[in-house]
């Protein structure tokens, strides 16, 4: 890619970020009251993250199978209140272990 295609594309991401962020301070002068509108607010942090993570967990390993199976048990220990670093290493464990048993069985 050359230097001042990158510029150019540089330039537009770095505006489109800045509207994004300025964009609601000029709409939104006042302090939002409405209950309603401030829980779905409070969600869309939550959906943002879940719409880049599924996707990329089930591309991320070599089977369909073995991402579930990731995914089973990472909501599982989400579900008991396990920390982030101990849902991410449990789950790839499982991912690791489900891809070696499906290898050895001649699965994948």
């Amino acid at each position: 890619m050359e230097f001042s295609t990158f510029m150019i594309y540089l330039v537009v991401m770095a505006g489109v970020t800045y509207l994004i962020r300025v964009v609601p301070f000029v709409l939104f002068k006042k302090e939002i009251t409405n209950e309603r509108f401030k829980m779905f607010l409070s969600y869309v942090p939550y959906a943002v993250l879940a719409a880049m993570t599924i996707p990329s967990i089930f591309s991320a390993t070599r089977s369909v199978i073995s991402a579930v199976i990731g995914t089973v048990v990472a909501v599982a220990a989400g579900y008991m209140k396990k920390g982030l670093l101990t849902v991410a290493v449990i789950s790839c464990i499982a991912v690791f272990i489900a891809e070696y048993v499906m290898t050895y069985i001649g699965i994948l």
